[in-house]
């Protein structure tokens, strides 16, 4: 009976029919965004042979996010939230349709490769809280745990088939075929968004007037609850420190590891295979009381089978390890978003949602980082310096804030539970 209470409850988000058509929606943005990474990874160490300027790809794609990342919360508080995430859809169909037209006409040169990733991660950067946000409008607060557990298989999903597809592609159909099938995607990404349905919400009092100070009045809020500081605190270390790995894994399979395309994408699809099995987990969890437990825990595990796949040379041996580091970050990733919704006000939940939006823009100064080292030493030594650091910081952000995995939850999910 457990067994099958477990299975009920991981799909029970899919109850509401227009996040049934988010769902994929998500996924296929998601899939598109590390498809372009992979793809367009390769392509640029194909044209430059340096580690750095693989590197700029993944700073490129993740520099909107810092710029732009509080901006996108005030969107999701103050204008219609569906609008926001066609547009966004929009612009990054635009650019993949242009790289193709660049690969078609063998005009592309490297810094092309920088440009698109901009405008896909202006659109992620201006998307993201809204993105976030509509969940909880669709499902509620008793659903929102599970429906961002849901969300974050099929991100993690993505991360499993799409560098595994890119790296087929490039095998199969060189980098061009590959962008014409990113393209096609968006194209179903977009028709899927535009076919959603989200409630209706009382704007009559919202604007964009003082848009600096809603950016500011997102700062202050969370500057006040420690357990959404000690949130952004880690969200800024794994994208600092963890996440900048995968623009080198290129570079790790083609000069450490001695393989192919069609290899190298399986190194990412094994990660995401790990991201993929625990996110589902967390989703088949019925009540879940200590969200930051799962977050901290979630991120160290990552963090640890980092610095062991920065020691590895066989390709064979870095499969499972990177499977392992994705089931460490899925815990990262589900809970990340799940604990700003359980713990701001509905009136600033877009703007909470910015700032750990504007936190995952420390992954184009991580990208700098890793890439310097990497160019400066090698690339095995660049992670696993990345990670002691990763793992010497969050140590210390759990000590100094305990409230984060001490102090429990609450949800409207669990208030059955308290009156039995």
């Amino acid at each position: 009976m457990m067994r099958r209470g477990y299975s009920l409850r991981t799909f029970e988000a899919f109850g509401n029919r227009s996040y049934r058509l988010l769902w994929p929606a998500n996924f296929f943005a998601y899939t598109c965004r590390w498809m372009q990474l992979t793809l367009l990874g390769w392509l640029v160490l194909e044209l430059t042979d340096s580690p750095f300027s693989v590197a700029l790809v993944g700073f490129f794609g993740m520099l909107p996010l810092l710029i732009l990342g509080m901006v996108g919360g005030v969107l999701a508080d103050r204008v219609n939230k569906h609008r926001v995430l066609i547009m966004t859809q929009v612009v990054s169909c635009v650019a993949a349709f242009a790289m193709v037209l660049l690969l078609k006409t063998e005009t592309v040169r490297f810094w092309h490769a920088y440009v698109v990733m901009g405008c896909t991660g202006i659109g992620w950067a201006l998307d993201m809280p809204s993105r976030r946000s509509a969940i909880h409008d669709l499902v509620g607060r008793a659903g929102v745990t599970n429906a961002i557990a849901m969300d974050s298989v099929g991100m993690q999903g993505s991360r499993m088939i799409g560098p595994a597809l890119a790296g087929a592609l490039i095998t199969t159909v060189d980098v061009v075929g590959g962008y014409i099938v990113v393209s096609a995607i968006y194209v179903v990404a977009v028709a899927l968004i535009s076919a959603v349905k989200l409630p209706p919400t009382d704007r009559s009092r919202l604007g964009l007037v003082n848009v600096l100070g809603n950016l500011a009045e997102g700062f202050r809020y969370v500057r006040r609850d420690n357990v959404l500081v000690a949130t952004v605190l880690i969200t800024i270390l794994m994208n600092l420190l963890l996440f900048p790995y995968a623009q080198m894994i290129p570079v790790i399979a083609r000069d450490v590891l001695g393989i192919g395309p069609g290899l190298m994408g399986t190194l990412l699809a094994a990660e995401g295979l790990g991201a993929l099995f625990g996110a589902i987990c967390v989703a088949s969890i019925r009540v879940i009381r200590f969200h930051g437990r799962l977050y901290v825990g979630g991120s160290m595990l990552g963090l640890v089978m980092l610095l062991c796949f920065s020691m590895v040379r066989w390709y064979y041996a870095a499969l499972p390890i990177l499977f392992v580091l994705g089931f460490g970050t899925s815990g990262f990733s589900t809970m990340q978003s799940t604990l700003v919704m359980l713990r701001a006000t509905e009136e600033m939940r877009g703007r909470a949602l910015g700032v750990i939006s504007l936190a995952i823009g420390a992954g184009p100064i991580g990208a700098l980082m890793i890439g310097a080292i990497a160019s400066m030493s090698s690339t095995p030594f660049a992670i696993g310096v990345d990670a002691v650091l990763g793992i010497a910081s969050l140590s210390l952000i759990a000590v100094l804030m305990p409230s984060l995995w001490r102090q429990p939850m609450a949800s409207d999910e669990q208030v059955p539970q308290a009156g039995s």
